[in-house]
């Protein structure tokens, strides 16, 4: 196990022993172990982020995530149009800081309606087989409970396996109209259960993301000490001939 690890998993925990005192109990703080995907809640700020992962996207993902033939053009407009401030974006990202799999939740609320919610995700081609996309919908959930949304929906295409498996399991009723499903989910009311989960996930998330740039950090340095060290050998070999 490598320190990060090490500190990670007794930073965790540090923080449910913590829960266990304030009177939380084992049976809530098992329900949680999803939460420990470090799944961060996306800003304005990781736009360029976002736009890379999705412009690296084969055509055939892009026209699966999409629903049509998505253009460098098209995914641009589509991230500049991203509401941030009303919806939710989520992205996990690897040891470099790039974004492997992000999901889309869409918020709506409207006076005199029912609030509902629509979810997409991708993942790239190599972080596949991981769970990603699974654990992205079990977050989104969540916090759509969290905020009283208890709908949601799903738009993918027939031969989109992998989302309608995941909204299968996630007990979406499931409709098919030719080349394309629609599936439905109707989400249970939140309770301390889906706080304290979107809680630890959130907490998880940032202390992850801050050790990942911690290390970058680190390794930039030692990559311009090494830099320096062989500009100093070079010039003392030069000025010895």
């Amino acid at each position: 196990m490598t320190f990060v690890q090490t500190f990670a998993e007794t930073t965790l925990n540090g923080g449910w022993k913590m829960l266990n005192i304030s009177g939380v109990t084992q049976d809530l703080l098992n329900k949680t172990e999803g939460a420990l995907i470090p799944i961060a809640a996306l800003d304005f700020s990781k736009s360029q982020q976002i736009l890379q992962h999705l412009n690296e996207l084969s055509e055939h993902d892009r026209y699966l995530r999409f629903g049509y033939a998505a253009t460098n053009i098209h995914i641009e407009k589509y991230v500049a149009n991203l509401k941030f401030d009303r919806d939710e974006i989520y992205g996990i990202f690897n040891s470099e800081l790039q974004i492997i799999a992000m999901a889309h939740l869409a918020l709506m609320k409207e006076d005199g309606q029912e609030h509902c919610s629509e979810f997409g995700v991708s993942v790239s081609a190599h972080a596949r087989g991981r769970g990603y996309g699974a654990h992205l919908f079990q977050r989104a959930v969540i916090h759509a409970r969290n905020e009283k949304v208890y709908k949601m929906h799903i738009h993918a295409l027939s031969e989109n396996a992998p989302m309608i498996r995941i909204a299968r399991k996630g007990g979406a009723k499931i409709e098919r109209y030719g080349s394309e499903v629609e599936a439905f989910l109707s989400l249970p009311k939140r309770n301390l259960d889906s706080r304290v989960t979107e809680f630890i996930a959130n907490q998880y998330a940032k202390t992850n993301y801050s050790i990942k740039e911690d290390a970058n950090r680190f390794w930039s340095f030692l990559a311009k000490v090494q830099e320096i060290r062989t500009g100093v050998r070079k010039s003392r070999h030069q000025a010895a001939e």
